[in-house]
């Protein structure tokens, strides 16, 4: 403790969980801007992300350890980390920027139901709550603005497989460090698209499979930079926050990308009274949570 108030652990955790946070807004008018069908677009991200990061721990003298127990758990949850962005960038190409990123924050309710399964700990009610309140926003959007319902879902799907490597992950990076999980994570979630992509392919046909010179740059921003410098900032994070905070937390991903996407895509135009309706209560849940915990450590 220094002095009185929250540890400075905290402080630091909290610090590098609102950074990536921020990274992450900027993945949704990115997942927009490049032309890239959503499995392809995913693909090239977690390729790019998992080279950059090699390169950076050689660079800088670090080690590279290959654990000798857990790989197919690290490869397993990169799968997801996969499937995840999949269904998120799936999200936006049939709704929108603003509609996925909100979806997104139905990782809080998601969290409160499965973490308790898989660690032995007893749900908590409040959380239990808070999640639902989310959901409740959630609903106003998809039963009033029904031209999004295919993107809705979509998005709900990637919030329940970013619930499910998060609470995975609290785990792994404990046994394994930061560095080790993102890099397997990224490497692994790649190689279970690499299997799966000739049936996506098939299923979801694309007139061009190779990055245009636009999209690879914004590919390398979004793969250095919201992918490998946020992934390793909230997994710090997760050291110290708990995955239903971190989840909850990153709620507020829909604050910072929602309003690039007004400002860039005008999507305020095409947006209903339904959509700020429940926005309004996510943001609310979200921001009582933070309070929650920031108080708790008071």
């Amino acid at each position: 403790m220094t002095g009185r108030g929250v540890p400075q652990h905290m402080k630091k955790a909290f610090l590098q969980l609102h950074a990536a946070i921020f990274l992450a807004g900027f993945t949704g008018i990115l997942g927009r801007l490049i032309t890239l069908n959503e499995g392809l677009l995913v693909w090239y991200r977690m390729l790019f992300s998992a080279l950059g990061l090699f390169v950076l721990l050689k660079v800088s003298g670090k080690e590279i350890r290959f654990p000798e127990k857990g790989k197919l758990a690290l490869l397993g949850v990169g799968g997801i980390v996969a499937l995840h962005w999949t269904f998120f960038y799936g999200s936006i190409k049939y709704a929108n920027v603003s509609i996925a990123l909100v979806c997104f924050s139905a990782v809080g309710f998601f969290t409160a139901l499965i973490d308790p399964l898989l660690t032995k700990r007893r749900v908590q009610p409040v959380e239990l709550f808070l999640g639902l309140m989310v959901m409740l926003g959630i609903y106003l959007i998809f039963h009033f603005d029904e031209q999004y319902q295919a993107g809705i879902v979509w998005g709900v799907i990637s919030s329940l497989l970013a619930a499910l490597f998060t609470i995975l992950n609290k785990k792994l990076i404990q046994q394994h460090g930061t560095d080790t999980v993102t890099l397997f994570e990224m490497g692994g979630g790649w190689l279970v698209l690499t299997l799966l992509l000739p049936i996506y392919l098939y299923r979801f046909p694309t007139d061009h499979i190779v990055p245009s010179w636009s999209d690879f740059f914004w590919l390398l921003f979004l793969s250095l930079l919201c992918t490998v410098l946020a992934f390793r900032l909230s997994l710090d994070a997760l050291r110290k926050i708990s995955p239903f905070t971190v989840n909850l937390s990153y709620n507020l991903e829909p604050v910072y990308g929602i309003i690039l996407a007004f400002i860039v895509y005008q999507e305020n135009k095409y947006l209903g009274w339904g959509f700020y309706t429940g926005f309004a209560i996510i943001l609310g849940t979200v921001l009582l949570q933070s309070w929650r915990v920031w108080r708790k450590h008071a």
